[in-house]
């Protein structure tokens, strides 16, 4: 028969129920600021340091004077994405490229955050739509600001940490997008992101004291957003186990430890004493005694933990039956249950008491689960019965991260597997994990394929780069909601129950429709009255197929020895008559000429006649019958362990990752002045400034390097020398400095300084460029580490030209180099190349040429062409309120984000859409109702820029 072709797959997206804080996005920062207090700060309290025995490392003790106290600035949304409108985007192009064509398309993003239009800029203040969130800054502060300003203390089910191993850098960060290959040491492998410098200056400065400083604060603040069956997972290598151990003691208490894991790496490394091939997870409860717990299973084998003993029985194989079995031990020494028991014509007592009441014992036999082993009965016990073993915490079958289903993207890339035990064994549907650690982004691929709600903090944006790839591109199985008339009707028929009435909303925290195993016993069986029932309906064919038998054997001249039972090794003559009957030992009567049920062979002696051998093929096969029905009743009204980890699945559908943000904090530097409003720490004659103190005074380290090294422009030819450089104080504008223009006229500048370890936004650039045109100056110079998305796009203000100078890192470590005027620690670095061309049907498409990379070893910027971008994202239809990201194209990426998609929708998007992703050309988009696009350019090291275009 021809096989019956399968429809189109649908993709859909997880929703969830769940409400979140309304956060601004990075165009609304302006109104934010009118409404937010950044004043804001949260206090996680320490424990009584006399609770426990406690590590004392330096600078503890003086911290320990006070709860730990934290900066909780607001978060800001840089980007919305849902992975689903681009998929959908692809499938309507391919389509389109069939004779049929249907350009009725859902907006999802219409929605996206389900808030009323007029409380839209009403910031924390109206929940809206869930939708997860990857989040760039220091993880303390993100944690601060979610507890403090988003009230999410008790609300994080679970927290998996991945610190830093020990204090070398290459066990930190990673510095490109294109190589996992950092090593330490090496000066074309350190980061230069100013968050990251921070935190491995900040963290590492004091060695081990600072590590332990840097997660204890992290780990109290963890603690406090924990619900109360919540739990931790700390993740960390045999350098430090045992003090992160005794950190979480005196964080947690001793009581509520619940386990650390030891599970397997790849290999260890090569060393001249014995191989470390393992690595730790360290499991605390926030409250023990609540502790939400669900059991994840490995399946027992032959041979292996817990299946040692079981084997195929010669007596059931010879029945057809050649499932592994053991036997256990029948009686036991509780009084009360001692009685014959008549089994295969003997007759049994037990040397003790039996396990079962007198009255249950027949329905063990009926179950055929009673064997004889010598004088004595047995319970038959079949691997099945309980075909599992709960995990412990030795994890050996763990694996790396190579995997060509899962390759390895970042440098401490942790293993999928590890991560998905501990979320599946301490959460459910719908529950909310967080990960401070982000990393590649397997905490959240991992969650997000088993329906939980993440969140993911990472100081680093070539981490996020990855993470965000990595999600966008992902393939998930789509498992059936409990609260689903699928899911309802799969429940039923594994339960062999009707399915449950009433309507469905496919709420997510009803779970998943679980495969389950049995968990047999033989009290179980003792108390099924079903198997009663079964037994009367069956047993009458059972019965007239032995009659059937016996009779079409009556006169046959060869006799057959027996070789079970009460007539074991003795010959049934079927030339007796059919009158005759013999006795067994039990005290019954059997026929002379005739099988009793247990006597009979699975196979046919040669010479039977061929009524006989037909008659006892129908004889097993009501017996099968028989059997099998009681043992779906027994596995069905048995006690059942839920597999967590094995919903069950519709293969005729393929989810994608669920809408979610992008999102940083937005850091802020406040020029410091005196009652006079003088700048403190500014020596206000520029003939003879003090030497400046890095650690003290940052500006002066900036007006200082600035003056000897100028500013460099693309054009290696081109450089701003300053004739002179003076402090002022202002909001914003905290320098004046003249120099020459190409006609030798003399030029005034505003300088402004964005802050040590942070990223400079387009409102500061506005504010700061309103001052400079105030005080009458000619131009801004803006210098700064890193400029957000959105700062790209300014480039004047009225008159006042904006010039951005990139900072080079080398400038947080001004101490250790000497000044000159050939360093390029200043550089101004142009825009994306961007084309907008028409297409047909009055349609654009926007091609990109090329960016300006600033290579931070060098601090040279170099123009590159499109290999040089790891991913490009445009909003088709910008309306100044949000980045909606409806088209995203991977030109750089080593492996394919989409390319487990690719095999599962090969029917739906045909190779020309999945080739468009990898283009430096966009795919042809109608012109936008708001008239403007935005387009947002990301390079292999994790820079942004974005620009916005009208379009006509």
């Amino acid at each position: 028969m021809a096989r019956k072709p399968k429809g189109p797959k649908e993709v859909e997206a997880q929703k969830y129920p769940h409400k979140r804080v309304n956060v601004p996005t990075a165009e609304l920062e302006s109104a934010a600021e009118r409404v937010i207090d950044r004043d804001v700060r949260a206090a996680f309290e320490r424990r009584d340091p006399d609770l426990d025995p406690q590590l004392v490392w330096r600078g503890k003790d003086i911290a320990d004077w006070s709860d730990l106290v934290v900066p909780a600035p607001p978060l800001y949304i840089q980007e919305k994405v849902h992975p689903k409108v681009i998929v959908d985007d692809l499938m309507r192009q391919s389509k389109a490229r069939r004779p049929e064509r249907d350009d009725d398309a859902p907006d999802l993003f219409a929605d996206f955050n389900g808030v009323p239009k007029d409380a839209q800029a009403e910031f924390y203040a109206h929940p809206q739509n869930w939708s997860n969130r990857m989040i760039l800054g220091d993880s303390l502060q993100v944690m601060a600001s979610l507890a403090e300003r988003e009230g999410l203390r008790g609300k994080v089910q679970c927290i998996y940490i991945d610190p830093p191993y020990g204090i070398k850098f290459n066990s930190n960060f990673q510095w490109s997008t294109t190589t996992t290959d950092v090593r330490d040491g090496k000066a074309d492998h350190i980061t230069r992101e100013p968050e990251q410098v921070k935190a491995f200056r900040d963290t590492w400065r004091d060695g081990i004291h600072s590590y332990l400083t840097y997660l204890r604060d992290r780990l109290t603040a963890a603690r406090d957003l924990l619900t109360e069956s919540g739990s931790v997972f700390v993740q960390i290598g045999d350098e430090n186990v045992h003090r992160v151990r005794a950190l979480m003691d005196e964080v947690f208490g001793t009581d509520n430890f619940v386990s650390e894991i030891v599970f397997a790496k790849t290999t260890g490394q090569s060393s001249n004493e014995i191989a470390g091939v393992a690595d730790y997870i360290i499991w605390y409860s926030k409250t023990r005694d609540k502790l939400k717990y669900r059991g994840i299973f490995n399946e027992k084998v032959e041979g292996e933990v817990g299946g040692t003993r079981y084997a195929v029985s010669k007596k059931r194989s010879e029945k057809g039956d050649d499932r592994l079995t053991t036997s256990s031990d029948l009686t036991s020494q509780s009084p009360g249950t001692r009685y014959p028991v008549q089994f295969d014509g003997g007759e049994f007592f037990p040397v003790g008491y039996w396990k079962t009441e007198e009255a249950s014992m027949p329905r063990l036999l009926k179950a055929d689960r009673i064997e004889q082993m010598g004088k004595t009965l047995r319970y038959t016990r079949f691997l099945d019965d309980y075909p599992v073993n709960p995990i412990n915490n030795l994890w050996t079958n763990i694996g790396g991260v190579q995997s060509r289903a899962d390759p390895k993207i970042y440098v401490v890339q942790t293993s999928t597997t590890a991560i998905q035990r501990c979320i599946l064994m301490t959460t459910d549907p719908g529950d909310l994990v967080l990960d401070p650690t982000c990393g590649s982004g397997t905490t959240a691929t991992v969650a997000e394929q088993w329906g939980r709600r993440w969140i993911t903090v990472d100081t680093s944006r070539v981490a996020l780069a990855l993470a965000r790839a990595r999600i966008m591109g992902a393939r998930y199985p789509y498992y059936l909601l409990a609260d689903s008339a699928a899911g309802r009707q799969k429940e039923a028929e594994v339960t062999r129950k009707p399915p449950r009435a009433g309507a469905t909303s496919g709420d997510i925290r009803q779970g998943f429709v679980y495969e389950r195993v049995p968990h047999i016993t033989l009290k179980a069986i003792a108390n099924n009255a079903e198997i009663d029932v079964i037994w009367e309906r069956l047993q009458p064919a059972v019965e007239a197929a032995l009659a059937d038998l016996n009779r079409a054997l009556a006169g046959h001249a060869e006799p057959f020895e027996v070789t079970a039972g009460g007539r074991k090794g003795q010959m049934i003559d079927f030339t007796a008559g059919p009158e005759a009957t013999v006795e067994m030992p039990s005290g019954e009567r059997a026929p002379a000429a005739g099988f009793m049920e247990w006597e009979v062979p699975r196979e046919a002696p040669a010479g039977w006649p061929g009524a006989a051998v037909q008659a006892l093929a129908a004889f097993w096969d009501a017996r099968i019958a028989r059997q099998r029905e009681i043992d779906a009743s027994i596995a069905a009204a048995a006690d059942h362990e839920y597999l967590y980890d094995r919903p069950y699945q519709d293969t005729g559908k393929v989810r994608v990752a669920g809408p979610f943000t992008v999102e940083s904090l937005s850091p802020h530097r406040t020029v410091a002045v005196d009652e006079d409003d003088e700048l403190i720490g500014l020596d206000e004659d520029p003939a003879d400034p003090p030497a400046p103190d890095a650690s003290n005074d940052f500006a002066a380290v900036i007006l200082d390097n600035l003056k000897t090294a100028g500013v460099q422009f693309t054009d290696r030819a081109n450089r701003i020398r300053f004739t002179s450089l003076q402090p002022r104080p202002g909001d914003y504008v905290c320098a004046r400095a003249t120099y020459e223009d190409e006609d030798g006229a003399e030029q005034q500048a505003g300088v402004f300084i964005g802050p040590e370890f942070g990223t400079v936004g387009r409102q500061d650039l506005v504010l700061a460029a309103r001052e400079t045109a105030d005080l009458g100056y000619d131009v801004l110079i803006a210098c700064a580490f890193s400029f957000d998305a959105h700062s790209s796009e300014f480039a004047k203000l009225g008159g006042v030209p904006v010039l951005k100078a990139r900072m080079n890192a080398d400038l947080h470590m001004a101490e250790d180099f000497r000044k000159t005027d050939k360093a390029n620690l200043f550089v101004v670095f142009g825009e994306p190349d961007i084309e907008i061309m028409e297409a047909a049907d009055d349609r654009v498409r926007v091609k990109i040429r090329g960016i300006d990379v600033f290579k931070p070893q060098t601090g040279e910027v170099e123009s590159g062409g499109p290999e040089s971008i790891a991913c490009w994202f445009i909003d088709t239809n910008y309306d100044d309120e949000s980045f909606f990201v409806r088209h995203a194209y991977f030109l750089g990426a080593a492996a394919d984000p989409y390319k487990a998609l690719k095999t599962t929708l090969k029917a739906e998007i045909d190779a020309e859409a999945w080739a468009s992703l990898n283009s430096d050309t966009s795919r042809p988009f109608d012109k936008p109702a708001t008239g403007r696009i935005a387009v947002k350019v990301i390079n292999h090291l994790g820079d942004e820029v974005m620009k916005v275009y009208g379009v006509g």
